[in-house]
Protein backbone atom coordinates (compact mmCIF):
# COMPACT_ATOMS: atom_id res chain seq x y z
CA UNK A 1 0.00 0.00 0.00
CA UNK A 2 2.80 2.42 0.89
CA UNK A 3 4.64 1.71 -2.36
CA UNK A 4 1.40 2.17 -4.35
CA UNK A 5 0.74 5.47 -2.57
CA UNK A 6 4.27 6.75 -3.26
CA UNK A 7 4.02 5.80 -6.94
CA UNK A 8 0.63 7.51 -7.28
CA UNK A 9 2.03 10.65 -5.65
CA UNK A 10 4.96 10.64 -8.06
CA UNK A 11 2.58 10.32 -11.02
CA UNK A 12 0.41 13.18 -9.72
CA UNK A 13 3.43 15.42 -9.22
CA UNK A 14 4.84 14.72 -12.67
CA UNK A 15 1.46 15.39 -14.34
CA UNK A 16 0.79 18.59 -12.44
CA UNK A 17 4.19 20.06 -13.32
CA UNK A 18 4.63 18.49 -16.73
CA UNK A 19 6.17 21.55 -18.38
CA UNK A 20 8.65 22.02 -15.52
CA UNK A 21 9.51 18.32 -15.60
CA UNK A 22 10.25 18.51 -19.33
CA UNK A 23 12.40 21.59 -18.66
CA UNK A 24 14.35 19.68 -16.00
CA UNK A 25 14.92 16.81 -18.42
CA UNK A 26 16.13 19.14 -21.17
CA UNK A 27 18.43 21.21 -18.95
CA UNK A 28 19.89 18.08 -17.39
CA UNK A 29 20.36 16.59 -20.85
CA UNK A 30 22.23 19.66 -22.14
CA UNK A 31 24.37 20.14 -19.02
CA UNK A 32 25.40 16.49 -18.76
CA UNK A 33 26.12 16.41 -22.50
CA UNK A 34 28.67 19.17 -21.88
CA UNK A 35 30.07 17.28 -18.88
CA UNK A 36 30.32 14.07 -20.92
CA UNK A 37 31.95 15.92 -23.82
CA UNK A 38 34.59 17.35 -21.48
CA UNK A 39 35.28 13.88 -20.07
CA UNK A 40 35.56 12.37 -23.56
CA UNK A 41 37.93 15.16 -24.64
CA UNK A 42 40.20 14.29 -21.73
CA UNK A 43 40.05 10.61 -22.69
CA UNK A 44 40.88 11.63 -26.28
CA UNK A 45 43.93 13.57 -25.09
CA UNK A 46 45.04 10.56 -23.04
CA UNK A 47 44.76 8.22 -26.03
CA UNK A 48 46.70 10.61 -28.27
CA UNK A 49 49.44 11.11 -25.69
CA UNK A 50 49.81 7.36 -25.13
CA UNK A 51 50.03 6.72 -28.86
CA UNK A 52 52.07 9.72 -30.02
CA UNK A 53 54.51 10.33 -27.19
CA UNK A 54 55.93 6.84 -27.60
CA UNK A 55 56.77 7.77 -31.20
CA UNK A 56 58.34 11.15 -30.42
CA UNK A 57 61.65 11.79 -32.18
CA UNK A 58 64.11 14.67 -32.12
CA UNK A 59 64.97 15.61 -35.71
CA UNK A 60 68.40 17.18 -36.19
CA UNK A 61 68.47 18.85 -39.63
CA UNK A 62 72.04 19.21 -40.91
CA UNK A 63 73.34 22.15 -42.93
CA UNK A 64 72.73 22.11 -46.70
CA UNK A 65 75.10 23.80 -49.15
CA UNK A 66 73.37 27.16 -48.80
CA UNK A 67 71.91 28.25 -45.47
CA UNK A 68 71.74 31.63 -43.72
CA UNK A 69 72.16 30.07 -40.28
CA UNK A 70 75.36 31.05 -38.39
CA UNK A 71 76.03 27.37 -37.62
CA UNK A 72 76.16 26.71 -41.37
CA UNK A 73 78.73 29.42 -42.19
CA UNK A 74 81.21 26.84 -43.48
CA UNK A 75 78.66 25.45 -45.97
CA UNK A 76 77.33 21.91 -46.16
CA UNK A 77 77.85 19.77 -43.09
CA UNK A 78 81.16 17.93 -43.03
CA UNK A 79 81.97 14.43 -41.89
CA UNK A 80 83.91 15.83 -38.92
CA UNK A 81 80.84 17.81 -37.84
CA UNK A 82 78.64 14.72 -38.13
CA UNK A 83 81.10 12.79 -35.99
CA UNK A 84 81.10 15.58 -33.38
CA UNK A 85 77.30 15.46 -33.21
CA UNK A 86 77.29 11.69 -32.73
CA UNK A 87 80.01 11.96 -30.08
CA UNK A 88 77.91 14.52 -28.19
CA UNK A 89 74.94 12.14 -28.24
CA UNK A 90 77.18 9.34 -26.95
CA UNK A 91 78.23 11.32 -23.85
CA UNK A 92 77.44 9.46 -20.59
CA UNK A 93 74.93 12.09 -19.42
CA UNK A 94 73.02 11.97 -22.74
CA UNK A 95 73.30 8.36 -23.92
CA UNK A 96 70.70 6.95 -21.43
CA UNK A 97 68.05 9.15 -23.08
CA UNK A 98 68.84 7.96 -26.63
CA UNK A 99 67.33 4.67 -27.75
CA UNK A 100 68.32 4.72 -31.41
CA UNK A 101 69.69 7.13 -34.04
CA UNK A 102 68.64 7.01 -37.69
CA UNK A 103 70.46 8.90 -40.44
CA UNK A 104 68.42 10.17 -43.39
CA UNK A 105 70.33 11.21 -46.50
CA UNK A 106 69.32 14.07 -48.76
CA UNK A 107 68.17 11.55 -51.37
CA UNK A 108 65.92 9.79 -48.85
CA UNK A 109 64.58 13.15 -47.66
CA UNK A 110 63.83 14.11 -51.28
CA UNK A 111 61.95 10.83 -51.87
CA UNK A 112 59.85 11.45 -48.73
CA UNK A 113 59.23 15.02 -49.87
CA UNK A 114 58.01 13.89 -53.29
CA UNK A 115 55.70 11.28 -51.76
CA UNK A 116 54.15 13.86 -49.45
CA UNK A 117 53.99 16.91 -51.73
CA UNK A 118 54.47 15.48 -55.22
CA UNK A 119 50.98 16.52 -56.33
CA UNK A 120 51.68 20.19 -55.51
CA UNK A 121 52.82 22.41 -58.39
CA UNK A 122 55.39 24.27 -56.30
CA UNK A 123 57.06 21.00 -55.31
CA UNK A 124 58.21 20.34 -58.89
CA UNK A 125 60.98 22.97 -58.62
CA UNK A 126 62.61 21.30 -55.59
CA UNK A 127 65.81 19.31 -56.08
CA UNK A 128 67.88 16.92 -54.01
CA UNK A 129 70.29 19.73 -53.12
CA UNK A 130 67.45 21.67 -51.48
CA UNK A 131 66.93 18.89 -48.94
CA UNK A 132 68.56 18.49 -45.54
CA UNK A 133 70.21 15.31 -44.42
CA UNK A 134 69.22 14.65 -40.82
CA UNK A 135 69.54 12.52 -37.72
CA UNK A 136 66.29 11.11 -36.31
CA UNK A 137 66.78 10.38 -32.62
CA UNK A 138 64.34 7.99 -30.94
CA UNK A 139 64.16 8.59 -27.20
CA UNK A 140 63.95 6.12 -24.33
CA UNK A 141 61.83 8.59 -22.37
CA UNK A 142 59.87 10.99 -24.61
CA UNK A 143 59.28 13.36 -21.68
CA UNK A 144 63.03 14.09 -21.62
CA UNK A 145 63.19 15.31 -25.21
CA UNK A 146 64.56 18.68 -24.14
CA UNK A 147 67.78 17.14 -22.77
CA UNK A 148 68.70 15.74 -26.18
CA UNK A 149 67.51 18.80 -28.09
CA UNK A 150 69.69 21.13 -26.02
CA UNK A 151 72.80 19.01 -26.61
CA UNK A 152 72.65 19.25 -30.40
CA UNK A 153 71.16 22.75 -30.78
CA UNK A 154 73.64 25.43 -31.83
CA UNK A 155 76.37 23.02 -32.94
CA UNK A 156 78.34 23.64 -36.10
CA UNK A 157 76.78 21.70 -38.98
CA UNK A 158 73.28 21.76 -37.40
CA UNK A 159 70.81 24.05 -39.17
CA UNK A 160 67.83 23.39 -36.90
CA UNK A 161 66.47 20.97 -34.31
CA UNK A 162 62.82 19.96 -34.22
CA UNK A 163 61.38 18.06 -31.29
CA UNK A 164 58.00 16.62 -32.18
CA UNK A 165 56.70 16.66 -28.62
CA UNK A 166 56.69 20.47 -28.64
CA UNK A 167 54.37 20.36 -31.65
CA UNK A 168 52.14 17.82 -29.87
CA UNK A 169 52.11 19.91 -26.69
CA UNK A 170 50.68 22.86 -28.61
CA UNK A 171 47.93 20.68 -30.01
CA UNK A 172 47.12 19.25 -26.59
CA UNK A 173 47.10 22.77 -25.12
CA UNK A 174 44.40 23.77 -27.62
CA UNK A 175 42.34 20.67 -26.78
CA UNK A 176 42.82 21.29 -23.04
CA UNK A 177 41.50 24.83 -23.45
CA UNK A 178 38.53 23.51 -25.40
CA UNK A 179 37.93 21.08 -22.52
CA UNK A 180 38.03 23.94 -20.00
CA UNK A 181 35.54 25.92 -22.08
CA UNK A 182 33.25 22.90 -22.30
CA UNK A 183 33.62 22.32 -18.55
CA UNK A 184 32.75 25.96 -17.83
CA UNK A 185 29.60 25.75 -19.93
CA UNK A 186 28.74 22.46 -18.20
CA UNK A 187 29.12 24.10 -14.76
CA UNK A 188 26.74 26.93 -15.74
CA UNK A 189 24.20 24.44 -17.08
CA UNK A 190 24.49 22.26 -13.96
CA UNK A 191 23.69 25.28 -11.78
CA UNK A 192 20.69 25.97 -13.99
CA UNK A 193 19.63 22.33 -13.62
CA UNK A 194 19.86 22.49 -9.81
CA UNK A 195 17.77 25.68 -9.73
CA UNK A 196 15.18 24.21 -12.08
CA UNK A 197 14.89 20.94 -10.15
CA UNK A 198 14.56 22.95 -6.93
CA UNK A 199 11.78 25.05 -8.45
CA UNK A 200 9.97 21.96 -9.71
CA UNK A 201 10.09 20.25 -6.32
CA UNK A 202 8.98 23.44 -4.59
CA UNK A 203 5.96 23.85 -6.90
CA UNK A 204 5.05 20.22 -6.42
CA UNK A 205 5.30 20.55 -2.63
CA UNK A 206 3.23 23.75 -2.57
CA UNK A 207 0.51 22.19 -4.73
CA UNK A 208 0.14 19.34 -2.23
CA UNK A 209 0.38 21.18 1.08
CA UNK A 210 -3.11 19.97 2.07
CA UNK A 211 -2.18 16.32 1.53
CA UNK A 212 1.10 16.86 3.36
CA UNK A 213 -0.75 18.36 6.34
CA UNK A 214 -3.08 15.38 6.55
CA UNK A 215 -0.13 12.98 6.42
CA UNK A 216 1.51 14.91 9.26
CA UNK A 217 -1.65 14.61 11.36
CA UNK A 218 -1.81 10.84 10.94
CA UNK A 219 1.83 10.51 12.00
CA UNK A 220 3.61 9.94 8.68
CA UNK A 221 7.39 10.20 8.89
CA UNK A 222 9.43 12.89 7.13
CA UNK A 223 10.95 10.31 4.78
CA UNK A 224 7.53 8.98 3.77
CA UNK A 225 6.26 12.49 3.07
CA UNK A 226 9.35 13.68 1.22
CA UNK A 227 10.16 10.54 -0.77
CA UNK A 228 7.68 11.16 -3.64
CA UNK A 229 9.09 14.65 -4.20
CA UNK A 230 12.66 13.37 -4.13
CA UNK A 231 11.85 10.62 -6.61
CA UNK A 232 10.15 13.09 -8.98
CA UNK A 233 13.37 15.11 -9.27
CA UNK A 234 15.49 11.98 -9.48
CA UNK A 235 13.36 10.50 -12.29
CA UNK A 236 13.45 13.69 -14.36
CA UNK A 237 17.21 14.12 -13.87
CA UNK A 238 17.88 10.45 -14.66
CA UNK A 239 15.89 10.67 -17.89
CA UNK A 240 17.96 13.73 -18.85
CA UNK A 241 21.20 11.87 -18.09
CA UNK A 242 20.14 8.89 -20.21
CA UNK A 243 19.36 11.24 -23.09
CA UNK A 244 22.83 12.77 -22.66
CA UNK A 245 24.43 9.31 -22.77
CA UNK A 246 22.43 8.50 -25.90
CA UNK A 247 23.45 11.77 -27.56
CA UNK A 248 27.12 11.21 -26.77
CA UNK A 249 26.93 7.62 -28.04
CA UNK A 250 25.41 8.75 -31.34
CA UNK A 251 27.95 11.57 -31.66
CA UNK A 252 30.92 9.27 -31.11
CA UNK A 253 29.54 6.51 -33.31
CA UNK A 254 28.62 8.63 -36.35
CA UNK A 255 30.74 11.79 -36.08
CA UNK A 256 33.94 10.43 -34.56
CA UNK A 257 34.17 6.75 -35.53
CA UNK A 258 32.47 6.85 -38.94
CA UNK A 259 33.25 10.38 -40.18
CA UNK A 260 36.51 11.44 -38.54
CA UNK A 261 37.81 7.87 -38.38
CA UNK A 262 37.18 7.44 -42.09
CA UNK A 263 38.76 10.80 -42.95
CA UNK A 264 41.80 10.90 -40.64
CA UNK A 265 42.56 7.31 -39.73
CA UNK A 266 45.98 7.75 -38.05
CA UNK A 267 44.55 9.33 -34.87
CA UNK A 268 43.41 6.99 -32.06
CA UNK A 269 39.86 8.19 -31.35
CA UNK A 270 37.54 7.63 -28.42
CA UNK A 271 34.96 4.92 -29.02
CA UNK A 272 31.45 4.09 -27.89
CA UNK A 273 33.05 1.90 -25.21
CA UNK A 274 34.48 5.09 -23.69
CA UNK A 275 30.98 6.60 -23.70
CA UNK A 276 29.72 3.57 -21.75
CA UNK A 277 32.60 4.09 -19.31
CA UNK A 278 31.53 7.70 -18.71
CA UNK A 279 27.79 6.86 -18.62
CA UNK A 280 27.56 5.64 -14.96
CA UNK A 281 29.20 8.86 -13.77
CA UNK A 282 26.70 10.96 -15.72
CA UNK A 283 23.75 9.05 -14.26
CA UNK A 284 25.27 9.34 -10.77
CA UNK A 285 25.76 13.09 -11.32
CA UNK A 286 22.08 13.43 -12.27
CA UNK A 287 20.95 11.61 -9.13
CA UNK A 288 23.32 13.77 -7.05
CA UNK A 289 21.83 16.91 -8.60
CA UNK A 290 18.37 15.75 -7.66
CA UNK A 291 19.49 14.85 -4.13
CA UNK A 292 21.09 18.26 -3.55
CA UNK A 293 18.01 20.04 -4.88
CA UNK A 294 15.73 17.92 -2.71
CA UNK A 295 17.71 18.57 0.46
CA UNK A 296 17.69 22.31 -0.21
CA UNK A 297 13.94 22.43 -0.88
CA UNK A 298 12.07 19.77 1.06
CA UNK A 299 13.13 20.67 4.59
CA UNK A 300 11.38 24.00 4.10
CA UNK A 301 8.45 23.37 1.82
CA UNK A 302 7.11 20.17 3.36
CA UNK A 303 6.65 21.78 6.77
CA UNK A 304 3.05 22.42 7.81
Amino acid sequence: MRLRFILSEIGIGLRRNLSMTISVILVTFVSLTFVGSAALLQLQIGKMKDDWYDKVEVSVFLCPATSPEPTCASGEVTEDQKTAILDALAEPEVKPFVEEIFFETKEEAFDSFRKQFGDQSWASVATVDDMNSSYRIKLTDPSQYQVVAEVVSGRQGVESVQDQRRLFDRLFLVIDRATLLTGGLAAVMLIAAVLLITTTIRLSALSRRRETGIMRLVGASNLFIQLPFMLEGAIAATVGSLLAVGGLWLGVEYLVTDWLGGTVSWIPYVTTADVLTVAPFLVAAAILLAAISSLVTLSRYTKV
